[in-house]
Formats: structure tokens, C-alpha cells, sequence
């Protein structure tokens, strides 16, 4: 299943060119991951107090349209790949059925210290709604 997060861009995320800056970008993938995580059951209060973390190791963000002030825009987020202790995420910015900006997220597992470790026993099952179809 993807899990689909709606946004607004607010007038603060915009560049002098009139665009959402490409920083900005990062962010609202963010806020889709947290939120498909909150609703898997997983917020990252629940992680943090278990003793784990969620960290992002690398991205991959290829941007193919801008998005501009006021714009209704929705992050579509799933996990591609869900490795021994790490998974990776695919995501999608749109407006309506344009692709605005795509992401591919890789993040660890570690323990409250930032040292790798492998994931509770609950957490990969957790996240099984969010796996994305194989192609």
C-alpha cells in the first residue's frame, strides 16, 4: 500500500525564483515517513522510548517539476526495500497527477547512541502495509 500524506506550500518554503526551495523538499518527504509510520502504529515517540531510531543514511531526490506557492501537494510513501536492518523508501511529491520530485530514502536502525543495530522483532511486520508491490 502507499501511503499518501497531503501538504500545502507555505509562502516561507519559497525561493527568490518563485519555486520551493530544493531544500524545503527534504522536509516534506520527512513529514511523509513520520506520518506513515504514525500510522503503522509507529511514531517516533514509540521508537525512542523502545530504545531505537529510525536514521536516514542516504538520498536519492531527482526533482522534475517546481512547486510553488499555495499549491495543494500530496507525498506518496512506501517501502521499496526492507533489508536485515535498514529499509528503503520510495517517494513521490504530486500535484494531482503530476510527479513533482521523487526520493528513494535509505534509513538504519540503531539504538538511542546512533550505533546500528537490528530492529525489534515488531518493526518490520509493523511497516508490511507499507511494502510496495513488486514489479
Amino acid at each position: 500500500m502507499t501511503h499518501h500524506t497531503d501538504l500545502e506550500v507555505r509562502f516561507n518554503e519559497i525561493d527568490p525564483y518563485g519555486h520551493v526551495n530544493h531544500a524545503v523538499y527534504v522536509t516534506y518527504f520527512e513529514v511523509g515517513r513520520t506520518r506513515a509510520l504514525a500510522d503503522c502504529g509507529i511514531p517516533l515517540e514509540l521508537m525512542v522510548e523502545r530504545g531505537y531510531q529510525m536514521v536516514v543514511t542516504h538520498i536519492d531526490v531527482r526533482f522534475h517539476r517546481p512547486a510553488e506557492a499555495g499549491q495543494a501537494l500530496v507525498v506518496e510513501t512506501a517501502m521499496s526495500a526492507m533489508r536485515r536492518a535498514s529499509g528503503t523508501w520510495a517517494q513521490r511529491l504530486l500535484r494531482g497527477d503530476d510527479v513533482l520530485v521523487t526520493a528513494d530514502v535509505t534509513a538504519a536502525v540503531t539504538d538511542r547512541t546512533g550505533r546500528p543495530t537490528r530492529p525489534p522483532d515488531w518493526l518490520f511486520p509493523a511497516l508490511e502495509p507499507l511494502r510496495a508491490p513488486s514489479r
